[in-house]
């Protein structure tokens, strides 16, 4: 069996898979953390993986948690293991492999992805939960904490059992489900963050209001600075917007503004504002698309002496230097001002 790296989100059955290839090879099984696990562990579970190989001629599979945790030295200790074949490596992972993980060892690995659990499945499993657990419960409430659950089974199996203390006995309602889910944090991944925001992002540049909305609760309810939210905002007034609505970089900066002297949750109101008004606002690159052409001719090397009748006098002015002057008459030509003659007209 080669190595593998598992990557998905939390609740999608990393743990449990890499049990299942453990026990359906007969390998024996090796776990550590990337949380507690330093380099000196990694080379006592390499040690016992060669031992156990030389006197009864069985491997080992080691499964590491949170792999995307390890240093890039600690990886490196696995690496010449896994290359051997002495030990078959099961990584799991919150974060995406291409970043996380040593080149070296993801070359050497197969990389599966896994998705969320779909609601359907998650009712499955808490039913039979709450069946091997003789916990009472009705359909109604395994839907709710199946749909909230955004398809993670541990959360889930969390929360019925949070549901099922607060029951104290009882059926299991919906009150009760909706009462444990209430407890549960949601936070957002490395990869989520960024997901997240250009979805947000997206959402107001298609002038879709309601998806923006919810993109905006998603970030707030998850704990993402707000400030980044603000400064994302801001940006994207004068990026997408721009001259077609010049107002929404002040209500943008407005609402920045607000929550710093506000704070949350109540600035939560002028963030939403701000969403709404740059949603429903016309959209125009036109300022993007300026600032990068005239970005890209200065790369270029598109660039000359300023015009003599904008250039500062020298303060040291040889013979026959005429110093132009600062303002003109309002009948006089005030001469060039712009760019050299080759670059005049190109837009």
């Amino acid at each position: 069996m080669s190595s593998v790296i598992l990557w998905g989100p939390p609740g999608t059955g990393k743990t449990t898979i890499a049990e299942l290839i453990a026990s359906g090879t007969r390998r024996a099984f090796e776990r550590l953390s990337a949380v507690t696990a330093g380099v000196k562990d990694v080379r006592e579970v390499i040690e016992r993986a060669q031992s156990r190989l030389t006197i009864d001629g069985r491997s080992t599979v080691v499964f590491i948690d949170e792999i995307h945790r390890f240093t890039t030295v600690q990886q490196d200790a696995l690496l010449h293991a896994v290359e051997t074949g002495l030990v078959s490596l099961v990584g799991a992972t919150t974060e995406n492999p291409a970043f996380s993980v040593n080149p070296a060892l993801r070359s050497r690995s197969s990389v599966f992805a896994l998705a969320p659990v779909a609601a359907d499945e998650v009712v499955r499993v808490l039913r039979r939960a709450a069946g091997t657990e003789g916990i009472d419960v009705d359909d109604a409430a395994l839907s709710t904490i199946g749909d909230r659950c955004t398809g993670d089974v541990r959360q889930a199996l969390t929360a019925l059992e949070v549901a099922a203390a607060v029951a104290s006995g009882r059926t299991v309602g919906v009150e009760h489900a909706e009462a444990a889910l209430s407890v549960a944090v949601s936070r957002l991944g490395r990869d989520d963050h960024y997901d997240v925001v250009s979805c947000f992002i997206k959402s107001m540049r298609a002038s879709e209001t309601d998806v923006a909305l919810h993109w905006l609760a998603r970030m707030l309810e998850a704990g993402e600075d707000p400030r980044f939210v603000a400064r994302r905002m801001i940006i994207f007034a004068s990026e997408d917007v721009g001259e077609a609505d010049p107002t929404s970089l002040l209500v943008a900066v407005a609402a920045a503004e607000a929550l710093d002297r506000v704070g949350l949750p109540e600035a939560g109101l002028n963030l939403a504002q701000a969403v709404v008004h740059l949603s429903r606002a016309p959209k125009s690159r036109a300022v993007t698309d300026a600032i990068g052409a005239a970005l890209d001719d200065v790369r270029a090397g598109r660039t000359g002496a300023a015009p003599p009748s904008t250039a500062s006098p020298p303060s040291w002015r040889p013979l026959g230097f005429d110093v132009p002057p600062r303002y003109r008459d309002a009948d006089e030509d005030r001469g060039p001002v712009g760019p050299p003659e080759e670059r005049r007209g190109v837009k």
